[in-house]
């Protein structure tokens, strides 16, 4: 009856500004939109109007427009182009940083928040990254160390708080995470992640009401959070309202019908409604959506078994077990 297990590091981008003008802001830098702010940065880049760590902020926000439409390579170069021009550019490290990261390049990553905290110790969010990083590692101790670091420097970093407190709830220490989430959602009170997530600890507590309590104020907050409907339907499968979990796992499916782990559970409690077919359903688009995706596999297995088709309950099991070896058949 697990929840969904939802591993959230934070990855932050440095915002810049332009630092020399005496008149009306370059778009370069106002513009949000990414494809128009690469079109205004490509235009200041090119228009010898700037030069040093000016050049260098627009290299940068150009890099973040290309960042936010996906283009991580031509990102990467932009950062390292105002890097070359400006070595102890702060935010091109980071935000450089966080690009690796978002490639899986957890080395390259740590190497420019490395480069970051060193040319500006107190830079917390270089910390919070790095931490995120660590955390990615399975380095669970520097993880912590760094999240640490950053809420010394900033007590009211709520970012910082959240995702110690996923590292507190990874290790098993559930009163040090509650705590942590806790103080980012009185820092935040619509911090919905973060409500979230506390209620998936007291849910480990085994707490179902105080964590439906949580997934019901983080819905009220964003009602279009497909992860927390997801969760608070596990939480109503675990007082054994199925009809209650289903209708979450409903709406969850309805706001992403992309989201594998929804259409699993609902086969979970379609499962214990001893509904096999619509089981093996749910769970046969949970595959399609992640074919890497074991529990599923194993649940498939284990609702072909309850019908009693041995020979597909057995291939099911097979490939849970290839997927991950801990995959258990009960």
């Amino acid at each position: 009856m697990s929840p969904t297990d939802w591993r959230f590091w934070s990855a932050l981008f440095a915002a810049v500004t332009l630092w020399s003008y005496s008149a009306a802001a370059d778009p370069c830098d106002t513009l949000r939109d990414p494809e128009p702010r690469i079109i205004a940065c490509t235009q200041s880049i090119n228009s010898g109007k700037w030069t040093g760590r000016n050049q260098a902020m627009n290299y940068t926000n150009r890099g973040n427009g290309y960042r936010e439409k996906g283009d991580l390579d031509h990102a990467i170069a932009d950062f390292g182009e105002a890097i070359q021009i400006d070595p102890k550019h702060v935010m091109a490290f980071n935000n450089r940083g966080v690009v690796y990261s978002y490639k899986g390049d957890r080395d390259r990553a740590i190497s420019d928040f490395n480069e970051a905290i060193r040319i500006d110790p107190k830079f917390a969010m270089a910390f919070i990254n790095r931490g995120a990083a660590y955390g990615d590692k399975g380095d669970i101790d520097r993880a912590i160390a760094d999240y640490s670091a950053a809420i010394q420097l900033d007590p009211k970093d709520a970012v910082a708080l959240y995702n110690r407190g996923i590292v507190y709830r990874a290790i098993g220490d559930i009163d040090r995470a509650i705590a942590d989430y806790s103080e980012a959602i009185r820092i935040n009170p619509k911090y919905v992640m973060a409500f979230n997530n506390r209620g998936l600890a007291y849910n480990d507590k085994g707490d179902i009401d105080q964590a439906i309590a949580d997934y019901n104020e983080a819905i009220r907050i964003d009602p279009r959070s497909a992860i927390t409907l997801s969760n608070r339907g596990a939480a109503y499968r675990g007082k054994g309202d199925f009809d209650g979990a289903i209708a979450d796992y409903n709406e969850a499916i309805r706001i992403d019908p992309k989201n594998a782990m929804a259409f699993n559970n609902r086969g979970n409690a379609y499962s214990d409604k001893c509904d096999s077919d619509r089981a093996i359903a749910d769970y046969s688009e949970a595959i399609r959506l992640d074919p890497k995706y074991a529990r599923a596999f194993n649940n498939r297995g284990n609702a072909y078994r309850a019908k009693g088709d041995a020979d597909r309950a057995t291939a099911d099991h097979n490939e849970a077990i290839r997927l991950d070896s801990k995959s258990t058949i009960p």
